[in-house]
C-alpha cells in the first residue's frame, strides 16, 4: 500500500457552483477530469491520499456533495484538511454525519488529529501564510493570535501523532501536512517550525501555491524537509509521499 498527497483540487461540481480554474492558466483547463484520469492511474484501493485543502468551491456542506462524490469514487482513502477557500467546512461531527446521509465511505479528516497509515503516523492543521510586517497591508486580523491557534492546533495534532506511534510502535516520524505554506521563498513562519522541530518531523508537505511552475519541488530549512503540493504544481497527479527513516 501507498502513501500519496495533493492539495487544491479547487472542486466545484455541485449545481450553481461552477467556478472555473482555467483563468487561472491553462494548466487548468478541464482539470477535474485530469484529476479523475492521473489519480486513477497511479492510486490503488488500500492506498492513502492526503488532500491538504481548498477541496471545493463550494460555501455549503449541501453544494459540495458533488465534489465529495467524485472524491469518494477514485480509489484509495482520502484524508482532507481544511484550506482558505473551504467555506463549506463545519464541525466534524456535522461532516461526517453528512458524508454518512449521502453515503460516502472513504472520506476522513486530518483536523486536530492525527492517523496512522502507511507504516507512519500523518498530522496537519491549515497553517498562516503572511508574516506579521504584510499583515496590516491585506487583512485586518490579529497575526499573533492566527499564528498562535494554528501553533497550538499542530502541537494537538502532534500529540495525537506521538500517542499513535508509542500505542502501535510505529518508528518513523511523523510527517506533517498544512494547507499554506510555512517555508517559500524568504517566508518563513518560525513559530510553526518549532512546533515540528520540537516533535522531530523531517518532512512537511504544504498547497496553496498556484502557478509557478519552475520553483524547486522542495525547500530545506531547519533540517526539514517542505515539499509543494499543489495539485497545478504536479499537474494534477498525486505526488509518493516518501517516509522518512524508512527504506522504499
Amino acid at each position: 500500500m501507498s502513501l500519496w498527497v495533493m492539495g487544491d483540487t479547487h472542486l466545484s461540481l455541485g449545481a450553481g457552483v461552477n467556478k472555473k480554474m482555467d483563468r487561472f492558466g491553462t494548466r487548468w483547463t478541464n482539470h477535474t477530469e485530469k484529476i479523475a484520469a492521473r489519480w486513477s492511474s497511479v492510486v490503488r484501493d488500500g492506498d492513502t491520499v492526503v488532500l491538504p485543502g481548498d477541496i471545493s468551491w463550494a460555501s455549503s456542506l449541501e453544494s459540495a456533495a458533488e465534489d465529495f462524490r467524485f472524491l469518494d469514487a477514485l480509489p484509495g482513502k482520502k484524508l482532507i484538511s481544511k484550506g482558505n477557500h473551504d467555506y463549506w467546512w463545519t464541525t466534524a461531527s456535522k461532516m461526517k454525519a453528512f458524508f454518512s446521509e449521502i453515503g460516502v465511505e472513504s472520506i476522513d479528516f486530518l483536523h486536530n488529529n492525527a492517523h496512522a497509515a502507511e507504516g507512519t503516523v500523518l498530522a496537519g492543521t491549515r497553517g498562516w501564510f503572511l508574516e506579521e510586517k504584510h499583515q496590516s497591508e491585506k487583512f485586518d486580523a490579529d497575526y499573533p493570535k492566527l499564528v498562535r491557534r494554528e501553533c497550538e492546533r499542530l502541537s494537538h495534532s502532534l500529540n495525537e501523532a506521538a500517542r499513535l506511534r508509542a500505542e502501535r510502535g510505529i518508528l518513523p516520524p511523523p510527517l506533517v501536512f498544512l494547507h499554506f505554506p510555512p517555508v517559500f521563498g524568504d517566508f518563513r513562519l518560525d513559530p510553526l517550525i518549532d512546533v515540528m522541530e520540537e516533535h522531530g518531523v523531517l518532512a512537511c508537505y504544504f498547497g496553496h501555491i498556484h502557478g509557478l511552475y519552475d520553483v524547486p519541488p522542495y525547500t530545506e530549512y531547519r533540517g526539514i524537509r517542505f515539499i509543494n503540493a499543489a495539485a497545478d504544481y504536479l499537474d494534477f497527479t498525486p505526488l509518493l509521499v516518501r517516509v522518512p527513516g524508512r527504506k522504499a
